[in-house]
């Protein structure tokens, strides 16, 4: 099982490693990052596999969302299926 995970907001130092940091504790492989700063709009988009996850998708989500309120960022965490379903034409 995959899952997205989309980071939005002010670009500062340490935004990847400590989202990184929070998949690595919890087994979640990170298969691919894309990641853009416009001026100082940071915008990153990262595809992880939850398989082996040691925690279930919400905590993930929950998780993520509070490192983004410390951080003064969005992160938005999705299961892939809905993230597809979403951006269909």
């Amino acid at each position: 099982m995959k899952a997205v995970i989309t980071v939005i907001g002010k670009d500062t130092v340490g935004i990847l490693a400590e989202v990184s940091k929070e998949c690595a504790k919890n087994n979640i492989n990170i298969i691919e990052v894309t990641q853009s700063v416009l001026q100082d709009l940071f915008a990153m988009i990262m595809l992880v596999d939850i398989s082996r996850s040691d925690i279930p998708l919400k905590q993930l989500s929950d998780n993520l969302t509070a490192l983004g309120e410390k951080m003064n960022l969005k992160i938005l965490t999705m299961h892939e299926d809905i993230f597809n379903s979403m951006h269909k034409i």
